[in-house]
C-alpha cells in the first residue's frame, strides 16, 4: 500500500484533538482529512471522506463513540482512545483495532498505529495479475480458477471479499479488499470506495449524484454503486 492512510480524529475536546493531531504528525502514514466532536458530525464526516481509520473518543457530547459506530457501515479501522478503562471489552466487541487511554502514551500510539500498518499492507509475495491472467481461488466448498478479465467487481466484506463475474456468479473469498486492490491491474480496475472495486470495462455509465459524488452503473448490475469523493478523481483520469 503506498498511499497513506485517511485518519478522522473524533473527540468532543478541541485540546484533545489538537494533541493528539500533533502527536500522530510523527507518522508519515497517516494522513489526518477531518475532526468532529460530534456523533452527527462525524457520522457525516464518516460519509463524506471514507476513511481508513477513525481515531475515536468514548463520550461524545452526551453520546458515545458505540452510537456512532452502530449509525454508519463499516470498512474502517478505529482506535478508541479515552480516559475511561471501563469500556476495553465492549470496545473489542465491536472488533476497534486498540484502545489508548488519555494521556496517551507516546509509545502505545506507536504501536496502534503499526498495528494499522501491518493490518493494511498488502500479501507482498504476488506479483501484479495482468487482465488475461487466471487466478486460483480457494472457496470453502472447492477451488476454482478465475479469469482476470471475467471479474466485474469486488466488494469488500470484512476480512473477506465477494467477488462478482460479468456472468452474475458470486464467490466468497478469504482476502481483503487491499490485496485485491494491489494485485488486479490497476489500468483496467479502479477503486471506488472503500468497500469497492469494479472492471472499468463493466461499466455502463457514470453519474453525477449528490454534493459533487458520482455514481457508477456497471453492466448485470441493476444498483448503481457510489463513487466515494476520495477516489473521484482518480476515477476520472482512467476514463481520460
Amino acid at each position: 500500500m503506498t498511499e497513506k492512510l485517511q485518519s478522522l480524529i473524533i473527540d468532543d475536546e478541541r485540546l484533545a484533538r489538537r494533541e493528539l493531531r500533533s502527536m500522530l504528525a510523527a507518522f508519515a502514514e497517516i494522513e489526518i482529512v477531518g475532526e468532529a466532536e460530534s456523533v452527527a458530525q462525524a457520522a457525516n464526516l464518516i460519509e463524506a471522506e471514507q476513511p481508513d481509520v477513525v481515531f475515536l473518543d468514548i463520550q461524545l457530547a452526551g453520546e458515545t463513540g458505540f452510537d456512532l459506530l452502530e449509525r454508519v457501515s463499516g470498512g474502517f479501522k478505529t482506535v478508541f482512545v479515552t480516559a475511561f478503562d471501563n469500556y476495553a471489552i465492549r470496545a473489542f466487541e465491536v472488533n476497534a483495532l486498540d484502545y489508548l487511554l488519555k494521556p496517551i502514551d507516546p509509545e502505545r500510539l506507536k504501536q496502534a498505529v503499526e498495528k494499522l500498518l501491518i493490518q493494511e499492507k498488502p500479501a507482498n509475495d504476488f506479483r501484479p495479475l495482468s487482465f488475461d491472467d487466471r487466478l486460483f481461488l480457494e472457496l470453502g466448498q472447492g477451488s476454482i480458477f478465475l479469469k482476470i478479465n471475467r471479474i466485474s467487481h469486488v466488494l469488500s466484506s470484512g476480512d473477506y471479499s465477494e467477488v462478482f463475474t460479468v456472468e452474475e456468479q458470486k464467490f466468497l473469498v478469504e482476502k481483503p479488499l487491499r490485496e485485491w486492490e494491489a494485485r488486479l491491474p490497476e489500468n483496467h480496475f479502479a477503486r471506488i470506495h472503500r468497500n469497492c472495486i469494479v472492471n472499468l470495462e463493466s461499466v455502463e455509465r457514470v453519474e453525477t449524484w449528490f454534493n459533487r459524488s458520482y455514481q457508477i452503473y456497471l453492466q448485470h448490475c441493476p444498483e448503481p454503486f457510489a463513487v466515494s469523493r476520495r477516489y473521484a478523481a482518480k476515477l476520472k483520469s482512467k476514463f481520460g
